[in-house]
C-alpha cells in the first residue's frame, strides 16, 4: 500500500469550505470523487489544513493510500475530473507510508490581501477596505504577534483543540501594488485565527484602539475581545512545509 500526497489549489467562492461534509460541495468532496472515479475504487483523503467557505489555497494538502498502479497522465486525468475551480499542481510519493499530511506537517503559511480602491478584477479575490489606515501601527502589531504563544484570543468558540499555543515564525505586512498583504507563518493555527489578527489589527490601524490596546486584547484569552468580521475571499492558504526527504515528487510521464 502506498501513500501519495497531493498538492492542491482552489478557487475558495466555489466551495463550502476544504473538509467533507457529506455531499455538500467542498474541496475534499470534489477530491475525493476525483480520485474514486479515476482508480474505479472508493478513496479516502485526509487534508492538511481545514480552510472555511470562500477562502482560497495556492497550497494544500491531501494524502491518499492505494494498492492501483497509477496512470502515466495521473496528474493530467485527475485534473481532467476535477471542476474547473480546483486543481492539482503537483503529487508526491510519501516515503514513509505512516506520513501524514495534516499533523506530520512542520508549519503552515498563510496570506491576507487588502485593497483601498475599488476594482472590479479584485472582487471576491481580495477584501476591498477603503478605510484610512496607519501602516505603521499594523507593522508594530505584527511584530508584536510574534512575542507571544498563546492565541486564544484570536480562536472562535466550538473549537476542538487542547492548547492554543502556536509557534509564530513570521508575522509581517508587505505592499504589493495598490494592495496591502499580511503573511503569517506558524507550526499551527486555531479555528478563525488569522481573519482575528487580520481583522483586529485593521481595527487599531483605523484608530479603534492602541497599541496597548492589541496587546491587552491578546493578553485577555478572550475570543469576544478579538474581531473576526473580514471576509474569507481575502485569504489564502499560500504554503504547507514537511520535513526534508519525506517526499519524492511524481511527475506525469506523459499527456
Amino acid at each position: 500500500m502506498a501513500r501519495y500526497f497531493l498538492e492542491v489549489m482552489y478557487d475558495g467562492t466555489a466551495f463550502h469550505g476544504s473538509q467533507l461534509q457529506g455531499d455538500i460541495p467542498t474541496v475534499q468532496w470534489a477530491v475525493n470523487n476525483a480520485l474514486s472515479t479515476l482508480l474505479r475504487t472508493p478513496i479516502e483523503t485526509f487534508g492538511a489544513s481545514r480552510t472555511d467557505e470562500g477562502v482560497h489555497a495556492r497550497a494544500n494538502f491531501y494524502h491518499f493510500d492505494t494498492e492501483e498502479t497509477l496512470h502515466d497522465a495521473f496528474i493530467y486525468k485527475l485534473n481532467a475530473i476535477l471542476p474547473p475551480a480546483v486543481s492539482v499542481k503537483a503529487m508526491y510519493l510519501a516515503n514513509n507510508p505512516e506520513l501524514n499530511a495534516r499533523f506530520d506537517a512542520i508549519s503552515r503559511q498563510y496570506r491576507y490581501r487588502i485593497y483601498a480602491h475599488k476594482d472590479p478584477f479584485l472582487l471576491n479575490r481580495a477584501l476591498h477596505y477603503p478605510y484610512r489606515i496607519d501602516v505603521d501601527k499594523l507593522h508594530e502589531t505584527a511584530a508584536i504577534i510574534k512575542e507571544y504563544t498563546d492565541f486564544e484570543s484570536f480562536s472562535k468558540r466550538n473549537t476542538q483543540t487542547f492548547t492554543f499555543r502556536c509557534t509564530i515564525l513570521q508575522s509581517y505586512w508587505e505592499q504589493h501594488g495598490q494592495e496591502l498583504h499580511y503573511v503569517v507563518e506558524a507550526n499551527r493555527f486555531l479555528r478563525g485565527m488569522v481573519r482575528g489578527l487580520v481583522g483586529t489589527q485593521l481595527q487599531i490601524a483605523r484608530g479603534k484602539g492602541t497599541i496597548q490596546d492589541f496587546r491587552n486584547i491578546i493578553d485577555a484569552k478572550d475570543c469576544t475581545k478579538a474581531y473576526f468580521n473580514v471576509a474569507g475571499h481575502g485569504l489564502y492558504l499560500e504554503k504547507i512545509t514537511y520535513p526534508e526527504n519525506t517526499l519524492t515528487e511524481i511527475k506525469d510521464k506523459r499527456g
